[in-house]
């Protein structure tokens, strides 16, 4: 048994919903609340459309999201993000979901760059303190800068 047939479909549709939409559903694309649903995904049945009657397009739950236009069950990526959060190779991960692992890579390359995508500007405030200074250890490929400073130190004794 693999991980994620211990995981329902619905279910993950159903989170991916309150996390996307804790508000109520929005259009992804002009952001209105006022839409309509309509019906559910012939290839997952667990896949809400809708449409907005604002902008007049249709979109799903996945919709513009790092899950959207991708073959495989949306409980396959829930798990892929499992196991990388583990800290999984990408080989681990293809072995427990059954995939080749050039799939895997391509999955957490995909999963990684939309939160890196998403990450927040770093904004530092206040009075703020670095513990760390870099220092060139050597001279390799800078004799001349050697011999000046060996120069300055015989200088000063």
């Amino acid at each position: 048994m693999k991980l994620y047939d211990l995981l329902d479909n619905a279910k993950c549709f159903e989170q991916i919903r309150q996390i996307r939409w804790p508000d109520g559903v929005k259009c992804p694309h002009c952001a209105s609340s006022d839409i309509t649903r309509q019906g559910k995904d012939d290839s997952q049945p667990d896949r809400q459309r809708y449409s907005c009657k604002e902008c007049q397009r249709r979109f799903d739950d996945l919709t513009l999201s790092v899950f959207s236009g991708h073959h495989k069950p949306l409980k396959v990526w829930v798990s892929c993000l499992h196991l990388m959060s583990l800290n999984l190779s990408n080989q681990q991960i293809a072995r427990e979901l059954d995939l080749n692992v050039s799939d895997v890579q391509k999955m957490t390359r995909q999963l990684r760059q939309s939160v890196y995508d998403k990450r927040p500007e770093v904004v530092l405030s206040g009075e703020v303190e670095c513990d760390e200074v870099y220092e060139v250890a050597g001279h390799k490929g800078h004799q001349e800068a050697v011999k000046k400073n060996v120069e300055k130190d015989e200088e000063k004794d």
